[in-house]
Order: structure tokens, then C-alpha cells, then sequence
């Protein structure tokens, strides 16, 4: 096997397993919505009730995760609603727009200042979070009752706000405080606790029992989330939308909504977390990493919305006493060091996927090279660069390779002239000539095979990696994570393919001739789509490849 057909058969691979992928995503066939019966699962329904409609309201309560024995599951008790109107909190911090719905204190709305929606909108901040049907995502929390329990705040229960509007000013940290009380004299503050340079919100609830009787409650935390949009995707790009639970077995588990869809997730941990991830960010909720928790997803069949979270053991608030529940959320970029701030493998939502290991280290680097330069595109460039040097010995034994191959071109040929068709004599003199020329024919594809799994990681260091989002580097390429306004790049990558194509041996095949001929025409159409820095970077290996294969090819081989 030739390193021409190696490189080949790689890129068809990859293009067709894109190409299957945005398919399947666009077009393909959805699964049937089912709802698994279970421990946090909701019942199947009789029909298709409406968002809005009290059957869909109350499925989306969790069932208690644990009843204690002296109390039968029959008592439990779920409020629903309450009858007060709620009203909407403005928080403002230094790095987002944040708003509260008293019903609940449910986060309804998170808009990222430091992240414009788009280069030409500047002064439009990215929505994350918010309750409008078309973008909903909104963190919800609550206190579920159990046994003599009456009643308790879920997330559906109108607390009572002090004030509608919060701004952080010149303070560190902005506290929200919202007040319940139940008929029988139990009172619940919920505080939201916000602070300078985070995207992390604290939740605790206080429970008051003036009562003489005890208050048996556990509480919840989840993410409910619309089905995925096309405005959330990107053209020939994967990039994962969906849940994600880290629990103390399984540091990084992927929850589909297609799977949300068939049954419902039950898992017990201790710590760990839940999230609901896009490209570039993510809301999770952490739980105290000392606390068991229950895990669950549920499908609302007639709202169309999917539910990650989690739901605690039960608490037992004694009689004339107190109790407190605490959990926190990020709600926010998927920068990797705030996210580590935030829970133990939270920073596994910047999904490099099975080559993190690679990927890590590699975004380390360019992290350093931009600290030093304050370009992303030049980063990149260096990056590159050094990577090339790091393989290029074994990009020089590839390339020798190579160049001896092509050397024998002629003889080759004239073997395929004087056996015609007759493969197996063909086969029998084409190895025969190698062993006498001292020529391997895999010395060109071994050396390659080493590089492959470094620069997959670097491909997905760039395509996850935050940072790069409307980053600009030079002239006309004002975001990196965005495709080649002009498709310059593209075009310049097809020409560093085709000068390569030159520099490496034909291939005797005249079919396979005919596809080379094509590949660089057809990548520079495909690439076209890509986002600026990757193709940047195709580029910038390409040329590197180009000088180096030039230099052995004229140089080296010409000493000896």
C-alpha cells in the first residue's frame, strides 16, 4: 500500500462519516417519544396533553429518590402550584444578565455579556438560558414534602422577593433572598448568591419548623431544555448538544435526548453532577460532593422538553428546629479552568473526545503561545510549527520514502506495460523490484499513522475550545471559529494539496490518477465550510509538509 492510497482511503472515510452525520441529524429517522415507568420516571400518558395544560405541568416533578419506612409512599406530596401571580428578578453582575422567576426562584433567563451573539452584533449579549420557546433552558430547583409533610416549595410555588432589581456595582457579591411560608407556620428562604467574576450561582435553602411536629422534605435541582435547532448546529461539524452526568463511577457519561426520549435515567452517586451542554457552553448543577443523590432524566411527551437532574434523600427538619439544603449551578462559557473552579471533571464538558488525552496538553500549549502573542491565529500558526519540528523525523523518514517510490515510477510502469493484467506476476515483480531497490513500500504510511492521533486532538482542540469563538486573527478573518468569509483559506489549502500531490509518486493506477486529480477541488469545497482556524491550520501543516518534502526530496536524496 502507497501513502497516496492511504491518504485516500482516510479522506473518503472522513468525509463520508460527516456527511452520514449531518444526514442522520437533518433528515434521518427520529425516535419514536416513549416514557419508561420507574423511580423518576412519569407515567405514560392517554393522549397528548398540551404544554400548558395541567396534566404536562405536573410531569415534570421528580418522584421522591428514597421514602423512609415509617412512611408510605402513598403520603407523599408534590405541590404543583400556587395560586399568587409570580414576577420577574433582574440580576445584574459583571459578566451576565440574569433573571429570577418567583415561582420557584427558576433562573428563566441568562444573557452572557462578555459573549456577543455575533461579530456583527457586539453589543448583543448570547442568550443561554431563557423561557421563550425558542431558545428554552432554564435551571429549576425546588423542595418536594413527604408523609405528614403537607406541603413544600417546589419549583412551581411563588416565593415572595424582597426587590425585582439587583445590580452588583462595586460589590463582590450579590445576594437575592426569597421568602415562603406554608399555612402552618414553616417558612423556607431561598438565597441565590452571585459573585464578582463567576458564572457559578449559589443555592441554599433555610427551613424554619416552628411547628411541633417534624418536616420531612428532600430537594431537586434540574435543567430543562427545547429539542435541538438548526441554529444550534453547524454545517459538516458535530459538536455535541444533549445531557451529561458525572457521577462517582463514571467521571463523563453522555445522555442523549434521543435516549431521554426512550427510557428514563435512574443512577445513585455520591457527588458527581448533571448538565445540559451545547457548543462552547453548558448549565450543570452540582450538588454538595459529599451528598448521595439520586440522577434522573424525564421526557415531557407533550411539551416536547427534555429534563436532566437530580433529587436528594430525604430530610427530616425536627420540630421547633432548623435545616439547611445547598447546591450550586454554572450556568455559562465552557472555560475549562472556571469550570475545574466548579466541580471535580466539570471541565470534561469541553468534549475533545476519546483523544483528551492528546488534546489536553496540546490546548495547554496554545493557551501559552497566546499568552505570550494575543493572537489566536498566530497561535495556531506556532502551534504548528512546533508540532511539525516535534515529528520531523518521522515526517523525514516518510517523505524518503516517498521520494524513492517515486524514483521507481518508471520502473513500475514498465512492469504494468510488460504484465499487462496479470496480477499476480505483476504483484510477484513489482515485490521483487522493491527488494532489490531496498525500497519499503510502507515507509511513506507508518511514519504518517503515528502523526494521525495528534492531529485529530488538535482538530478538536480547536473546534471546542471557547476561546477561539469570534476570535480574530488578520484582515478579513475576524472569527476563527467560523468558515472563510471569501473562502481564501479553502483555496489556498487546495493549492498546498496539489503541489503535494506533484511532490509524491504517482500513482501507476490510472483511476486512482484521475481521483487525486480531483481531491484538492473537492477538500477546497468541502473545507469551504469548515471554521477559519481549522483550515488555517490545514494550511499552515500543509505548506510546512511542502517545504519539508522539497527539501529531502531535492536535497537529501541528491547526497546520496
Amino acid at each position: 500500500m502507497d501513502s497516496q492510497r492511504l491518504i485516500l482511503y482516510m479522506a473518503v472515510l472522513f468525509i463520508g462519516m460527516l456527511i452520514f452525520d449531518a444526514w442522520q441529524r437533518d433528515y434521518g429517522p427520529k425516535p419514536v417519544p416513549q416514557v419508561a415507568t420507574g423511580d423518576t420516571g412519569t407515567v405514560p400518558d392517554q393522549g397528548q396533553p398540551t404544554p400548558n395544560s395541567p396534566e404536562a405541568n405536573s410531569e415534570d416533578l421528580p418522584q421522591v429518590s428514597s421514602v423512609p419506612s415509617q412512611t408510605s409512599p402513598a403520603n407523599v406530596t408534590n405541590v404543583v402550584a400556587d395560586a399568587t401571580e409570580s414576577v420577574k428578578i433582574s440580576v445584574l453582575t459583571d459578566l451576565a444578565d440574569i433573571e429570577i422567576d418567583t415561582a420557584g426562584g427558576t433562573i428563566t433567563g441568562v444573557d452572557l455579556l462578555e459573549y456577543p451573539v455575533s461579530i456583527d452584533e457586539p453589543d448583543v449579549p448570547f442568550t443561554l438560558a431563557s423561557d421563550s420557546p425558542g431558545r428554552f433552558l432554564v435551571a429549576q430547583s425546588g423542595l418536594q414534602a413527604v408523609g405528614d409533610t403537607t406541603e413544600a416549595p417546589t419549583h412551581k410555588t411563588v416565593f415572595t422577593a424582597a426587590q425585582t432589581e439587583y445590580s452588583l456595582g462595586d460589590q463582590d457579591q450579590i445576594v437575592v433572598p426569597l421568602s415562603w411560608q406554608s399555612a402552618d407556620g414553616v417558612k423556607v428562604t431561598k438565597t441565590l448568591t452571585f459573585r464578582r467574576g463567576s458564572y457559578q450561582i449559589d443555592v441554599d435553602y433555610n427551613v424554619e419548623n416552628p411547628t411541633d411536629r417534624a418536616w420531612t422534605v428532600n430537594q431537586y435541582q434540574q435543567l430543562q431544555r427545547k429539542p435541538v435547532t438548526k441554529d444550534e448546529t453547524q454545517q459538516f461539524l458535530y459538536t455535541y448538544i444533549g445531557g451529561v452526568v458525572s457521577t462517582d463511577l463514571e467521571r463523563y457519561q453522555k445522555v442523549k435526548l434521543e435516549t431521554m426520549q426512550k427510557e428514563n435515567l435512574s443512577v445513585e452517586s455520591t457527588g458527581g453532577w448533571v448538565a445540559m451542554i451545547q457548543h462552547y457552553f453548558a448549565a450543570a448543577w452540582v450538588p454538595a460532593q459529599d451528598e448521595k443523590n439520586n440522577f434522573y432524566t424525564i421526557y415531557l411527551r407533550g411539551a416536547d422538553r427534555y429534563i436532566i437532574g437530580m433529587n436528594s434523600g430525604l430530610k427530616t427538619v425536627p420540630a421547633q428546629g432548623s435545616a439547611n439544603f445547598t447546591a450550586k449551578t454554572f450556568i455559562g462559557p465552557k472555560v475549562q479552568e472556571l469550570l475545574k473552579e466548579t466541580a471535580p471533571h466539570l471541565e470534561l464538558t469541553v468534549d475533545f473526545g476519546w483523544l483528551t488525552i492528546l488534546a489536553q496538553p496540546l490546548f495547554w500549549l496554545l493557551k501559552a503561545i497566546h499568552g505570550v502573542l494575543g493572537n489566536w491565529g498566530w497561535s495556531i500558526i506556532i502551534l504548528t510549527c512546533m508540532i511539525k519540528g516535534v515529528f520531523y523525523k518521522l515526517s523525514k523518514a516518510s517523505y524518503t520514502s516517498m521520494a524513492r517510490m517515486k524514483k521507481l515510477q518508471p520502473k513500475l510502469q514498465s512492469l504494468k506495460e510488460r504484465y499487462g493484467d496479470d496480477r499476480a506476476k505483476m504483484g510477484q515483480a513489482t515485490m521483487d523490484l522493491y527488494k532489490k531497490e531496498k525500497v519499503n513500500p510502507l515507509g511513506g504510511c507508518l511514519p504518517m499513522l503515528v502523526q494521525i492521533p495528534v492531529f485529530i486532538a488538535l482538530y478538536w482542540t480547536l473546534l471546542e475550545s471557547v476561546e477561539l469563538r469570534q476570535a480574530p486573527w488578520i484582515g478579513w478573518i475576524n472569527d476563527l471559529s467560523i468558515k472563510d468569509p471569501f473562502f481564501v483559506l479553502p483555496v489556498i489549502m487546495g493549492l498546498t494539496m496539489f503541489i503535494q500531490q506533484k511532490l509524491n509518486p504517482a500513482p501507476v493506477d490510472p483511476i486512482q490518477a484521475k481521483v487525486f486529480m480531483f481531491l484538492p477541488l473537492f477538500f477546497s469545497v468541502f473545507f469551504a465550510f469548515f471554521p477559519a482556524g481549522l483550515v488555517l491550520y490545514w494550511c499552515v501543516n500543509n505548506s510546512l509538509s511542502i517545504l519539508q518534502q522539497y527539501y529531502i526530496t531535492r536535497h537529501v536524496l541528491a547526497e546520496k
